[in-house]
């Protein structure tokens, strides 16, 4: 047996402990797995596929009030474009486009930052390609920050508050403990976890997983 010096024998007692210190809160939370996605501006909206222009719903989601919607754009960067890109609505106050990681690395040529929805300060842009118009966004496309939602009474019931950072705990062939999930509390929330399609298909998550809390 290879020897073990003083350092490494502390290092791993440390992790022991930190491991022990986690306790896992009582109670299964569902998952949204979450694809490339635009949230747009009526502004926006209004150059894209004409004034007055109205978002047309096609499927309700998980979240109250929030919805997919019929319409598309190409999302176009300094290496080339993803066409098809869905718009989910209603509109907001700024636009907003959500990738994925290897979208920023092999299309748009800049690696957005991972980010909460609506912190778009200081975040890469893109150009967004409609039916009646451009759009040159000097900022807003980000990487989602892993996220749970949840009402004021989920919140107490699981411990936790608005912005805290928990990690969560999973079963499956690739379960384990993933962390820096951050709390989203708000009074038109529906408990969910929120991960975008390559975190969910690199720890094995689905829509009909079920997943902890762990602090």
């Amino acid at each position: 047996m290879a020897d073990i010096n003083y350092n490494q024998i502390m290092d791993l007692l440390m992790q022991a402990l930190d491991e022990a210190k986690k306790t896992e809160v009582e109670g299964e939370i569902p998952v949204g797995v979450s694809n490339r996605h635009i949230h747009l501006s009526q502004r926006d909206l209004d150059i894209l596929f004409g004034p007055g222009y109205a978002l047309t719903p096609m499927k309700d989601l998980s979240q109250p009030g929030q919805f997919a919607c019929k319409e598309t754009l190409t999302i176009a960067g300094k290496k080339g474009a993803i066409e098809k890109v869905r718009i989910l609505g209603p509109v907001r106050n700024k636009t907003q486009v959500e990738v994925l990681a290897s979208d920023s690395i092999k299309k748009i040529g800049a690696y957005p930052a991972v980010r909460m929805s609506g912190k778009l300060d200081g975040t890469p842009g893109c150009t967004l390609i409609g039916p009646k118009g451009t759009v040159e966004l000097h900022e807003g496309v980000i990487v989602a920050q892993r996220h749970i939602h949840m009402l004021p009474e989920d919140a107490q019931r699981f411990g936790v508050t608005d912005g805290q950072i928990v990690g969560i705990k999973f079963g499956g062939e690739r379960g384990g403990i993933m962390e820096n999930v951050a709390i989203r509390v708000t009074t038109t929330s529906k408990l969910e976890l929120h991960v975008d399609q390559e975190e969910a298909n690199a720890f094995g998550l689905m829509s009909t997983s079920k997943v902890t809390i762990v602090k």
